[in-house]
C-alpha cells in the first residue's frame, strides 16, 4: 500500500530537486587534518547528497537547486556535480570578486576517525555563494510548475546558513505544495551553524515555522529535540541510546503539533567506536511505527553521508509507492552501504542495496 501519494511521472522533468549548498569536501585520507600533505577532493552536501543517492544508486532524475561561485573551484564543484549526474540548470552562478571578499565555495574538511578517535569536520564556509541565497532570486513556479517535479528535498542545514536562507526554503515548500509535489526535510541540527544567528532558541523557532510545510520529516533524537523542542524524560543528553521508545514518543509529540507530517523518520546508531557502530531505522507511517533489522557491529569506512543516503533509499521506497516496511529497509541498507566507500556520497547500485536487504553475505560476487 503506497504512504504518499507521489505526482507520477509523466507530468514532471525531475523525480526529485534538492535545495541546499554544494561544498567541496576535502579529505586527508587515513591521516589528519593537521597533520597530512594531501587531500581527496569530494563535493557534498546535506541536501545534495540525497538527490545524488537518488540519481547514482536509484536511477532518479534529479536536479539541484543552489547558487557557485563562478571562479576555477566553483567550475571543479561543477565537474563533481556532472560526475554524479545531477542537472546544473537551476545553479545560480555568481560573479567572483577576485579574492573571496564577497562570494566564494565552501569548504569541508573532514577526517574519518578511527576505534576511539572520532570522525573530525572543520568546515570553511562564510560568505559562500549558497548562504547569500534570497528569497525572489528562484523562479520557483517554473521549476514545479512549467518543469515539474515529483518531490523536493532540503533541510536544517541550508536554513542555518544565514538569516535569508530559512526564507528560501518556506518560498520553495510553499510552490511545492501548490503544485503537488512531496517535501522532505532532514532537521540535521549543527550547534556550529546557529551559534552566531542565535543559538538552540533560533533554530526551533526557524524549523518550527518550515516544519509546517512538510510531508516527510527526518531527524534523529537530538534533532527533534533541539532543533523542534520535543523533550523527553529521561533521555541520555549524548542521544547514544538506541533505545527507540524515546524517539517513538517524540514521534508522537510531533505528529500531534504537526499533523501534516505524513511520514517521521529516523537512523538509530550507537557508535561503540568510530569504525563499529550498531545501525537501524524506524519510520512512523499510517499511525504505525516500522523499524528495519537492526545491524550489531557494523563497520563504518567513512560515516559521513550514511543519514543522507538513508533518507534517499527511504525516498526511493516512498516515490516507488512500496509499503512503509519496505522503505525504511531500502533506507537503512543504502546507508549502511554508503558507509562503507569514502566520501559523502553513494557508490552502491540498487542491486547492492536490494541484496543488503535480504542481509545478503560479502562473499565476492563472481
Amino acid at each position: 500500500m503506497a504512504v504518499l501519494k507521489v505526482r507520477p511521472k509523466s507530468e514532471c522533468r525531475y523525480d526529485i530537486v534538492s535545495l541546499g549548498e554544494i561544498m567541496i569536501r576535502l579529505d586527508p585520507g587515513d591521516d589528519r587534518i593537521h597533520t597530512t600533505r594531501h587531500f581527496r577532493v569530494w563535493e557534498g552536501g546535506g541536501e545534495y547528497n540525497v538527490a545524488r543517492g537518488l540519481k547514482r544508486c536509484f536511477r532518479k532524475d534529479a536536479a539541484v537547486v543552489t547558487a557557485i561561485a563562478d571562479n576555477a573551484v566553483g567550475r571543479l564543484l561543477e565537474d563533481l556535480i556532472f560526475q554524479g549526474g545531477l542537472s546544473t540548470e537551476y545553479i545560480q552562478w555568481v560573479p567572483f570578486d577576485g579574492i573571496g571578499r564577497n562570494v566564494r565555495v565552501g569548504l569541508n574538511f573532514t577526517e574519518r576517525g578511527f576505534g576511539i578517535r572520532a570522525a573530525k569536520g572543520c568546515s570553511d564556509r562564510a560568505d559562500s555563494a549558497a548562504s547569500q541565497m534570497k528569497k525572489g532570486q528562484v523562479d520557483w513556479e517554473r521549476i514545479f510548475g512549467k518543469d515539474g517535479v515529483r518531490w523536493l528535498h532540503t533541510g536544517g542545514i541550508f536554513a542555518a546558513l544565514s538569516e535569508t536562507t530559512a526564507d528560501v526554503i518556506i518560498e520553495a515548500v510553499t510552490a511545492a505544495k501548490k503544485h503537488g509535489t512531496i517535501v522532505s526535510y532532514d532537521l540535521n541540527f549543527r550547534p556550529s551553524l546557529w551559534k552566531s544567528i542565535g543559538g538552540t532558541k533560533k533554530a526551533m523557532e526557524v524549523n518550527r515555522e518550515i516544519a509546517k510545510y512538510i510531508d516527510v520529516m527526518l531527524g534523529n533524537e537530538e534533532d527533534f529535540t533541539a532543533a523542534l523542542g520535543f523533550k523527553v524524560e529521561g533521555l541520555d543528553e549524548s542521544f547514544s541510546a538506541l533505545d527507540p521508545s524515546h524517539f517513538k514518543k517524540m514521534i508522537l509529540e510531533a505528529v500531534k503539533t504537526f499533523p501534516n507530517f505524513k511520514v517521521v523518520a529516523t537512523t538509530l546508531r550507537n557508535a561503540k567506536t568510530a569504525s563499529v557502530n550498531d545501525w537501524g531505522a524506524i519510520v512512523y507511517a499510517n499511525g504505525e511505527f516500522f523499524e528495519a533489522p537492526l545491524r550489531e557491529n557494523l563497520e563504518i569506512y567513512d560515516r559521513v553521508g550514511g543519514g543522507d543516503s538513508f533518507a534517499s533509499g527511504l525516498i526511493y521506497g516512498l516515490m516507488e509507492g512500496k509499503s512503509a516496511q519496505e522503505a525504511v529497509n531500502y533506507g537503512a541498507a543504502h546507508g549502511a552501504l554508503a558507509m562503507t566507500t569514502p566520501g559523502d556520497t553513494t557508490t552502491a547500485s540498487l542491486e547492492e542495496v536490494e541484496k543488503a536487504m535480504k542481509l545478503g553475505s560479502a562473499r565476492v560476487d563472481r
